[in-house]
């Protein structure tokens, strides 16, 4: 007899099934998308760790520029006090001794607000402003060196595809070569020596493929680092069409190119805001000098058990205490009376408002002899300021000479770029002649593999120079605040 699963079993083989299904697409699609420079650059901005870092680096320094805005606000603070004597014990409200327990509550708000402290909460505030700047200005260079890692690694994707297409060209054109040369041999037109020497070219070329792949592989393993993938990710890179480079060097003018660094880079605008920092630093510790002002006040109450108030009274029996004599000389009977007093706590409402204390005072303090802090920290932060002015000096003189080396860098690439199409051609014709000898039993094997190798090599050497060439005029680019893009 046939058994038939639960429904809800069913259900939950489907839905898994189904997830899978949609797993396996989704993926699919993942790795076949194209992924342009463009898209590789914005998503290493969002997902790599260094550029997470220094957000959190910035989003500290702002929380710090916030909490020196609200240095200028008053203080207020309210205080509850629940406390209980036991024994002999003075009243904290009446300062009066108590033989019994006393329970008593005091409440009480103060505020305080400082007028003037040497103008030191000005001056921090500033220097924290300037410390969000450069904070800012940091991030921006995190992402700059993000966006040039990630383009370097994309031209090297490129670079390395040409490089492999290169050698898988080769490759078969050896192979081709040692069929027909088997070929040759095997009907005695051609030598052993002939046969195995392009046997060896032939495994040389296949070498020359396998490395050129593992470039290829470490290539976009290096890409996927930078965007912080993981290891079963995937990606393709979309291959933009790239024109060869003009044969003519662009109209570059290097002061030009060093003024615009110097006015739009990150790096030195970071340095100048953290020396800006200093300076307001070295302001903020000179205040401490100064006079201090400021102004406090307080509302305060309380209730204590031991405040008592007359609830009742009972009048007792006549005593009598003496005559008394009137004018006309009778004698009158004087009478005391006792009184016995019924007393309760006082009630808490009541206490509250009759305990009422108010405080305003006006507190100047003037700094006369503090152990040397205020000296001490006045020498450190004009430490810290010159070390900052430093640093700015070093920055400026550092982009100068990045700027002037991408420069001849350029150059130099310019003139090795032109030399390897010369060689190029060159080394072309050589082969093509050196492989029409060979074809017609006029050359050796090591003729043709010589002019062969030196061919493969000029090939390398433009493809390498070429991109190489573009990757230093880019960096030009981004000297004069242009954004890279292929």
């Amino acid at each position: 007899m046939r058994k038939f699963l639960p429904y809800t079993v069913m259900l939950k083989r489907g839905c898994l099934t189904l997830l899978s299904v949609l797993l396996l697409i989704s993926f699919s699609l993942y790795s076949q998308e194209k992924w342009s420079l463009e898209k590789c650059i914005q998503y290493a901005l969002e997902h790599n760790i260094q550029i997470k870092i220094q957000e959190l680096s910035k989003n500290s320094a702002q929380t710090l520029y916030l909490k020196n805005k609200t240095n200028f606000l008053p203080s207020l603070n309210g205080n509850a006090n629940q406390g209980y004597a036991i024994g002999r014990s003075i009243d904290p409200l009446t300062n009066e001794f108590a033989e019994s327990n006393v329970n008593s509550n005091n409440f009480s708000i103060s505020a305080n607000w400082t007028l003037f402290s040497g103008l030191q909460n000005v001056n921090t505030l500033r220097q924290s402003y300037y410390n969000l700047q450069s904070g800012l200005m940091d991030l921006q260079k995190a992402q700059n060196d993000i966006a040039l890692n990630v383009a370097a690694s994309f031209l090297q994707i490129l670079l390395s595809d040409e490089l492999l297409t290169a050698a898988k060209n080769q490759y078969d054109l050896s192979k081709l070569q040692v069929e027909r040369t088997k070929l040759l041999y095997l009907a005695g037109s051609v030598s052993q020596s002939n046969y195995l020497d392009m046997e060896s070219q032939f495994a040389s070329d296949e070498m020359q493929l396998v490395s050129a792949q593992n470039t290829y592989n470490l290539a976009y393993l290096t890409l996927t680092q930078l965007l912080e993938l993981g290891i079963a990710d995937s990606i393709t890179i979309e291959k933009p069409l790239i024109a060869t480079p003009d044969s003519i060097f662009p109209n570059i003018n290097l002061q030009s190119t060093v003024e615009e660094a110097l006015r739009n880079l990150p790096d030195i605008k970071s340095a100048e805001y953290k020396m800006l920092a200093a300076e307001k630093g070295l302001q903020a510790a000179r205040g401490s000098r100064s006079p201090r002002l400021t102004l406090s006040g307080s509302y305060a109450s309380g209730y204590s058990s031991q405040r008592k108030e007359i609830s009742n009274f009972t009048l007792g029996e006549p005593l009598l205490t003496g005559y008394a004599i009137d004018l006309t000389g009778n004698q009158n009977p004087v009478y005391s009376y006792n009184y016995s007093y019924n007393y309760k706590t006082t009630d808490f409402q009541q206490q509250l408002k009759d305990n009422v204390s108010k405080n305003l005072s006006i507190n100047l303090s003037i700094p006369i002899f503090n152990n040397w802090q205020a000296n001490y920290e006045i020498s450190s932060a004009k430490i810290n300021s010159l070390n900052a002015k430093y640093s700015y000096d070093q920055t400026q003189k550092q982009i100068i000479k990045e700027v002037q080396q991408a420069y001849y860098d350029a150059v130099a690439a310019f003139n090795s770029f032109n030399a390897a199409k010369k060689a190029v051609k060159a080394s072309a014709e050589s082969f093509k002649y050196a492989e029409q000898r060979y074809n017609l039993g006029l050359a050796n094997t090591y003729d043709y593999n010589l002019a062969k190798t030196n061919f493969i090599k000029a090939q390398s050497e433009e493809i390498k120079s070429k991109y190489d060439y573009i990757f230093k005029l880019k960096i030009l680019d981004f000297y004069c605040g242009k954004p890279f893009k292929l």
